[in-house]
């Protein structure tokens, strides 16, 4: 993995922790608190592993720019977010109806619900993502 792509990467997972802290923690809270499953005890509230939450974030983000710098050859903010966000969509898709199908910590207005944060998510940090490689690749 080049340079490149790390920085692209970091850029994405610091825009991917910050929304979800927007979105997630703060605009949507409540609303996902009452499309909560019947799985009891499962959320941390406010004990949060802030480490654990910031490290998945930048995995998410370097995962997105590796996947858009060298397999999509992404060089705009516009196929940055086009891309992302399909990439995010099937992801989330596929993991949170995998979580409906075996658990019950959602219910599947939930679960849509999550579906269309996190793509949108994705989008805007692909969005940032393909605006870095886009601007890197010029210098």
């Amino acid at each position: 993995m080049n340079t490149k792509t790390l920085i692209a990467g970091l850029f994405g997972g610091v825009v991917y922790f910050f929304l979800g802290w927007l979105l997630y923690g703060m605009l949507l809270a409540s609303t996902f608190e009452g499309m909560a499953g019947s799985a009891q005890g499962v959320s941390r509230g406010d004990d949060i592993v802030l480490w654990a939450l910031a490290v998945g974030n930048l995995a998410m983000g370097v995962g997105m720019a590796y996947i858009l710098n060298n397999w999509a050859q992404i060089r705009t903010v516009q196929s940055g977010a086009v891309t992302a966000a399909l990439v995010g969509f099937m992801l989330s898709l596929g993991m949170d109806l995998i979580w409906y199908s075996t658990s019950n910590l959602s219910t599947l207005g939930g679960v849509f619900l999550d579906v269309v944060v996190y793509t949108a998510m994705s989008a805007v940090a692909g969005a940032v993502i393909g605006w870095w490689l886009g601007r890197s690749s010029q210098a």
